[in-house]
């Protein structure tokens, strides 16, 4: 289900939007601020396990758009998330093996709408991302993907190395781009398989590296050495592509 709104503001907004079944991103609560109304808010918040960031006055005063947001502002995803068993569903009904792109924290929405754009076209059956620290399902991306994200699903999940344990049991395997890794053409990236890219600016976490089978590295010949991290996925998506289609 598509939503219009991205950011909505006031006590009543939110918690209308919040008994209504909207998909909420994350909730930003003035802190210290926990009368009645707030209360309810968030502990209806919780009870859907909404992130709930507690903040100060001057940040909800920069984030308002209306200067009325009463110590609370509320960010509406622009789509509803998927699960992580939506995905593998798909990968099945295709007949084909699983193929995912996991997120570790990326926090530009560009970015992250430009990798639903290259998972739809790299023909992945869906991309995860963590609850915290990342950049949701906002308008923006919507945009930024243009028009993927009506495709492919996205699925959000509470802890990332949980998540890759657990389809590890369902037997797929896990490559990180990382630039210490082995040269991506050297590894064997075929069959069910998932391709985690890291933050844009830490890169992949230690926890969710260690989780992954294989590190690989994009061969550079440029003066810097790094790429964006969406171009960084669509390399590595299509070298996936590649071994698939020419095994």
């Amino acid at each position: 289900m598509r939503y219009e709104e991205s950011v909505i503001e006031g006590r009543n907004v939110v918690l209308e939007a919040l008994r209504s079944g909207q998909t909420i991103d994350k909730i930003f609560v003035l802190d210290g601020c926990m009368d009645g109304p707030v209360r309810t808010i968030v502990r209806d918040a919780k009870k859907q396990n909404i992130l709930i960031n507690f903040v100060k006055k001057e940040r909800l005063d920069q984030m308002s758009e209306t200067g009325k947001h009463q110590g609370v502002i509320a960010y509406i995803a622009a789509y509803d998330y998927a699960t992580v068993d939506d995905i593998m569903n798909l990968a099945k009904e295709k007949g084909e093996d699983p193929f995912v792109i996991l997120l570790d924290e990326i926090e530009d929405p560009h970015n992250l709408g430009a990798i639903i754009r290259t998972a739809n076209q790299a023909g992945a059956h869906g991309v995860i991302i963590p609850k915290h620290r990342a950049a949701g399902l906002t308008a923006t991306v919507a945009r930024a993907s243009a028009g993927a994200i009506n495709y492919t699903p996205v699925a959000k999940v509470t802890n990332m190395s949980a998540t890759i344990e657990a389809l590890k049991e369902m037997g797929m395997w896990f490559v990180c781009a990382d630039m210490g890794g082995t040269r991506m053409y050297d590894l064997n990236l075929k069959g069910p398989i998932g391709l985690v890219i890291g933050n844009e600016g830490k890169g992949i976490s230690p926890l969710v590296k260690k989780n992954c089978d294989m590190v690989a590295s994009i061969p550079m010949k440029g003066d810097i050495d790094s790429l964006n991290a969406s171009v960084a996925c669509g390399i590595l998506a299509y070298e996936i592509v590649r071994q698939r289609t020419f095994a």
